[in-house]
């Protein structure tokens, strides 16, 4: 996964030099993410913290030679900083911004895809490649260098398995934070898919939760992976038709509930965890089984 993150991805801060924004480049810096512009229209050729401000993304790309951006732009205005973003050739973005307009989402995730760039959100915590770099606002030092590859939909609980991930000793390769909205930039299965071509990652771990289908569209990759997929589908108790914290989480139907989702992510072949503790312990277990002590 370091193909998308890594120490030498140049990024762009993407109006986010407000107090949020602001601090989150901070964050990103001790990180060690390599911030090589800032992008604030109507703030003319400026510089802060040692880096040039720039009125356009497609003018940053051309001085800078950025990759990937962090995205600070309020909900109203994601969908045009995205598809400034796609137009202008990066590969990668990350857009913080929750409650953005779901019609807005859709256009703007389609003008990400259309242009090959993979866009991390809305609604998200961050994306990370432990020891390398950060897009937005995980933690270093709950992050460890390793092989396992963290895919979330809820930014607490992902936030949370890394936590104890590491504690065990168990590093990972790259941790993203898909979004919690019902759109999202890219889909489970499509970040499923980068975590088994990935080399650097020997094993995987999804959290989802109640609401929609996006884990069925997963379902043929791990039975296809050739490297284990754990499972962790939270809200098994959630009520029909009620909202559990983020836009996604609504169970309207039955197969959109955590147990058949649970159902047939275990007969695809995932192994499934019933608790953020039994991540680690699980994936000892399947290190064992495969000649290996640990993942670090």
């Amino acid at each position: 996964m370091a193909v998308l993150l890594n120490a030498g991805s140049k990024v762009l801060s993407v109006n986010g030099m407000g107090a949020y924004g602001s601090s989150q480049v901070r964050f990103m810096r001790e990180f060690g993410t390599n911030i090589v512009g800032h992008v604030m229209p109507g703030r003319g050729t400026q510089a802060l913290d040692g880096c040039p401000i720039f009125g356009t993304i497609a003018e940053a790309v051309l001085e800078t030679g950025a990759n990937a951006a962090a995205i600070f732009t309020p909900p109203m205005g994601l969908r045009d900083s995205v598809i400034e973003a796609a137009h202008a050739g990066l590969g990668l973005v990350f857009a913080a911004a929750e409650y953005v307009p779901l019609h807005d989402v859709a256009i703007a995730a389609r003008h990400a895809r259309d242009a090959g760039m993979w866009m991390v959100g809305p609604n998200s915590t961050g994306m990370a490649t432990p020891g390398e770099a950060v897009l937005g606002a995980l933690p270093p030092g709950l992050t460890l260098p390793g092989r396992v590859g963290v895919i979330g939909r809820s930014g607490t609980l992902t936030i949370n398995i890394c936590h104890l991930l590491t504690s065990a000793g168990l590093g990972q390769s790259t941790v993203v934070h898909i979004g919690g909205d019902v759109i999202c930039g890219r889909n489970p299965h499509e970040w499923l898919g980068r975590f088994i071509d990935d080399a650097a990652t020997d094993v995987v771990v999804y959290m989802g939760e109640p609401g929609g289908s996006k884990e069925y569209a997963m379902l043929d990759a791990i039975r296809a992976a050739g490297k284990p997929v754990i499972a962790l589908i939270v809200g098994r108790h959630v009520p029909r038709d009620k909202k559990m914290g983020h836009a996604g989480a609504l169970v309207g139907s039955d197969s959109e509930s955590a147990a058949s989702k649970i159902s047939a992510l275990r007969e695809a072949g995932a192994v499934i965890a019933r608790s953020p503790f039994e991540v680690p312990v699980l994936i000892k277990q399947l290190m064992a089984e495969h000649g290996r002590s640990e993942t670090a």
